[in-house]
C-alpha cells in the first residue's frame, strides 16, 4: 500500500490557498478620501486599475512613523497592502480592505 499522506497534505495546502483572500502589496495613486468612511480609492501605477477599499483598520505609517488616517490627503503615491474581498457597505461596493498603508516622502521629492 502506497502512502498518500504527503499528497493529501500537498492537495489540501493548494486547496485552502486558492480558496484565501488574495494579498497584494504595490505602489498606488490615491485619487480620493472618505474621512466619514475610512473609504479610500486608489489606481494601479502604471495601470490605471481603480479600486474602492477600506481602510478603517489600516496600519498607517509615514517614514515608519505612525500616522492618522487624516493624513493621508497630503499624500498622492502610497504604498498599499490589501486584502482583495467583494462587500458591501451602506450601498457603495467596496472591493476589498487596506491592511497596510505605507508612505515614504523622500520618494516623493524626486
Amino acid at each position: 500500500m502506497k502512502k498518500n499522506g504527503p499528497v493529501w497534505t500537498l492537495t489540501a495546502l493548494l486547496l485552502f490557498s486558492a480558496l484565501s483572500f488574495a494579498v497584494e502589496t504595490g505602489m498606488y495613486r490615491l485619487l480620493s478620501v472618505s474621512d466619514s468612511e475610512k473609504l479610500i480609492l486608489v489606481s494601479e501605477i502604471p495601470g490605471k486599475t481603480k479600486f474602492l477599499l477600506d481602510a478603517a483598520s489600516a496600519k498607517i505609517t509615514v517614514n515608519g512613523k505612525p500616522a492618522e488616517f487624516k493624513e493621508l490627503k497630503a499624500f498622492s503615491i502610497i504604498q498599499i497592502k490589501k486584502e482583495l474581498k467583494k462587500s458591501s457597505r451602506n450601498g457603495v461596493a467596496i472591493d476589498g480592505a487596506a491592511t497596510e498603508i505605507k508612505i515614504s516622502t523622500e520618494e516623493q521629492g524626486k
